[in-house]
């Protein structure tokens, strides 16, 4: 039996959560006023850098990587990044991989919300008879080193979700690298485990599929749902054309616990006055609370329709800080309670009000 999993992989130019260069800086041990020598060619300020809600273009995180393998002096830096990396490191699509039922419906996660993190590289899976091939494709041109670097962290990515969801150490992993054996190869098997092989005509992870469907001992059927649809919602933002302030608005607010953004917060984080980012949304015909109420109450109506959970805890996962506000708030969208709503969540007139 052969299956191929490689569609829904468009190649957009994401954004990549800051996250991981700031994590660069840390293994780098850099002070403050070291900060510019890393970001050395990519136009970014300190400030911006720093934001929990900065992005980065591909070019700049290729360059912040070029730069500290410059400040490392070590090849074999991005090993060194990549014991650094857990499933938490990797936002919502982590939490959906750690939560998950198997590694197999990780792989799959991952495979499917890869865009949602990084640009410049893609996941195809594919079943080939009692074994799970995991290729990794670059989609930008990188130097031998840069490659090197990239290939590393991420097989050790893929590696840290499966010894978290299997409980121990993939001695049954079968790993390929396409490129020759480094200077420093004998660190490898220290840092990984499984057979490891070089000048393999392709980057990948290949896994037995026995292994990839035992169980999860961590997995939480509620975190996994929720998890995934908080990618979905991520990936269905990216996947549009025009970087509008309506779209940065939502992914940030989806990147961040639920209705904890505030229009001053993200004002700042793109930069301007709370009063431009009103200006600049009314031409989008929306407002800042439109796009919370949109997001919350998509939120809202997804807890009660999908979960057992009580009004009062969906009220305090949404940060309400009353349950009565949030069932105003949720009156005003659908136009009855959240009781009503649970009781005919599937009618055809339960869509949210318009909040224009």
């Amino acid at each position: 039996m052969t299956w191929t999993q490689q569609d829904g992989l468009e190649t957009v130019e994401t954004g990549i959560p800051s996250n991981y260069s700031r994590l660069i800086a840390r293994e780098l041990d850099l002070t403050f006023n070291q900060l510019p020598r890393l970001l050395h060619g990519t136009g970014l300020p300190i400030k911006q850098f720093l934001s929990e809600d900065s992005l980065l273009t591909p070019g700049q995180q290729i360059q912040i990587l070029r730069n500290a393998l410059a400040l490392s002096g070590q090849p074999e830096f991005g090993l060194r990044v990549g014991k650094r990396l857990t499933p938490a490191t990797h936002g919502a699509m982590g939490f959906a991989a750690s939560s998950s039922p198997d590694l197999l419906s990780a792989l799959q996660a991952i495979h499917t919300f890869l865009p949602t993190r990084v640009s410049v590289i893609q996941l195809h899976l594919q079943q080939i008879e009692d074994h799970l091939e995991c290729r990794l494709v670059f989609l930008m041109q990188l130097d031998d080193d840069l490659q090197r670097c990239v290939a590393e962290t991420i097989i050790m990515t893929l590696l840290a979700f499966g010894e978290f969801i299997v409980g121990r150490p993939l001695h049954e992993a079968e790993i390929g690298f396409a490129y020759p054996p480094p200077q420093y190869q004998e660190i490898y098997s220290k840092c990984m485990s499984g057979r490891i092989r070089f000048g393999c005509d392709h980057l990948m992870l290949r896994l037995p599929m026995m292994l990839c469907r035992e169980p999860n001992a961590s997995a939480n059927n509620e975190n996994y749902r929720l998890a995934l649809q908080q990618c979905e919602s991520m990936l269905a933002e990216l996947q549009t054309q025009k970087p509008s302030y309506q779209t940065r608005l939502k992914k940030m607010m989806l990147s961040r616990p639920p209705g904890t953004l505030s229009e001053e917060e993200a004002a700042a984080a793109l930069f301007m006055s709370k009063r431009t980012l009103a200006r600049k949304l009314k031409k989008e015909d929306c407002s800042f609370r439109q796009i919370r109420d949109e997001i919350l109450s998509r939120q809202a109506a997804d807890y009660l329709s999908g979960s057992q959970l009580s009004v009062e805890a969906i009220a305090s996962l949404l940060n309400y800080h009353d349950n009565a506000s949030f069932r105003r708030a949720f009156k005003r969208w659908f136009g009855r309670s959240p009781t009503q709503y649970r009781q005919h969540g599937n009618s055809s007139d339960t869509a949210p009000r318009s909040r224009h």
